[in-house]
């Protein structure tokens, strides 16, 4: 006997979403770039779809426990979403490149509404992605929360040149 009209709906609707591939596969900065346009707009199809697929991918955000793994990452995120988008903003980064991976040392700028109205808030995180076959996937994402007193860098810059 065929299954009924519903409950081919319900096998259909249990069905996981096919991932939908990232605004640009490119390179590390690409996805970087669709990680964050993803989070402002909420959406968390473009955002899953710029993390690996691997069982071992990380993340955590700042004074949260250590997520492994896309569906923890994914659960995370629709939590966050379901209440409203994340204006998180990268405004300086650092990078140590290699061909397959990249690091980035992210300052976030966050907006966050409050009584008084909009405020900004402060973060600093560490995005590492790699060269999958896919193209690059981020399989790290580290954020701890920071001051506005952090953006102020702190580096060796050399006084003499050779």
């Amino acid at each position: 006997m065929p299954p009924s009209p519903c409950t081919e709906l319900l096998l259909i609707a249990s069905m996981p979403k096919p991932k939908v591939p990232p605004a640009s596969s490119g390179n590390a900065d690409d996805i970087e770039a669709a990680f964050y346009d993803a989070l402002q707009s909420g959406d968390i199809e473009k955002l899953m779809a710029c993390w690996g697929d691997e069982d071992d991918i990380v993340c955590v955000h700042p004074g949260g426990a250590r997520l492994v793994g896309p569906a923890a990452i994914r659960a995370t995120f629709d939590g966050m979403f379901s209440n409203g988008t994340i204006r998180a903003q990268p405004i300086k980064v650092r990078k140590v490149e290699t061909m397959s991976a990249s690091v980035h040392s992210v300052l976030e700028r966050i907006e966050v509404l409050t009584e008084e109205g909009p405020r900004h808030a402060y973060v600093i995180a560490t995005n590492v992605y790699h060269k999958t076959a896919q193209g690059w996937r981020m399989v790290a994402h580290h954020a701890s929360p920071g001051t506005p007193r952090e953006m102020q860098e702190v580096s060796e810059t050399p006084t003499v040149l050779h």
